[in-house]
């Protein structure tokens, strides 16, 4: 399956677990048609102590993994904005100002440096920040695509479009 930038890719992926406990996986890349599969199928079995041991583990470990989620959901979250962000100020770049542009730029920045860090609390005073300095871009976005279809509206204002009341009549011959 090919590369594609993000948010293109349409890719359909399933999942399927037989009785012997082997897992199919396939992908199928809904714009292209390419499709690739991979068996996984469980080289040894383990021992009930084995299994234990691991849910034991897992158990112990349970809430670093949510606070691991949490972090990575944070990161995704702050990396979806900042894509955006920097979409929106490239379709704007002529109605921003340079005070407006330079302090996007410098809050996307210090998202993008706390976002190598481990610390959620920091990611998320940076997002706040970012969103607070974005806003009247975003607003600026808003109020130019309303324009847009404003202006798409009162185009189709123009069509020749007859009302008529129409009476079926039927010869009987």
């Amino acid at each position: 399956i090919d590369a594609a930038p993000k948010g293109q890719p349409q890719i359909e992926v399933t999942l399927d677990i037989d009785s012997d406990g082997i897992l199919n996986v396939s992908a199928k890349d809904k714009n292209t048609g390419k499709e690739q599969s991979i068996t996984i199928k469980a080289s040894s079995g383990l021992s009930d102590e084995e299994v234990e041991k691991m849910i034991k583990d897992a158990e112990a470990h349970a809430e670093d993994d949510k606070k691991f989620q949490e972090l990575v959901t944070t990161r995704n979250m702050a990396d979806s904005l900042i894509h955006s962000t920097k979409q929106t100020l490239e379709e704007l770049k002529d109605e921003v100002s340079e005070d407006e542009k330079s302090a996007i730029e410098t809050a996307i920045s210090e998202l993008e440096a706390s976002m190598k860090g481990e610390d959620k609390e920091a990611i998320d005073a940076k997002v706040q920040a970012l969103s607070e300095k974005a806003q009247p871009l975003a607003e600026k976005a808003q109020a130019k695509a309303g324009a847009a279809e404003g202006d798409a509206e009162s185009g189709d204002a123009g069509d020749d479009v007859v009302d008529a009341d129409f009476e079926e009549v039927k010869d009987d011959k």
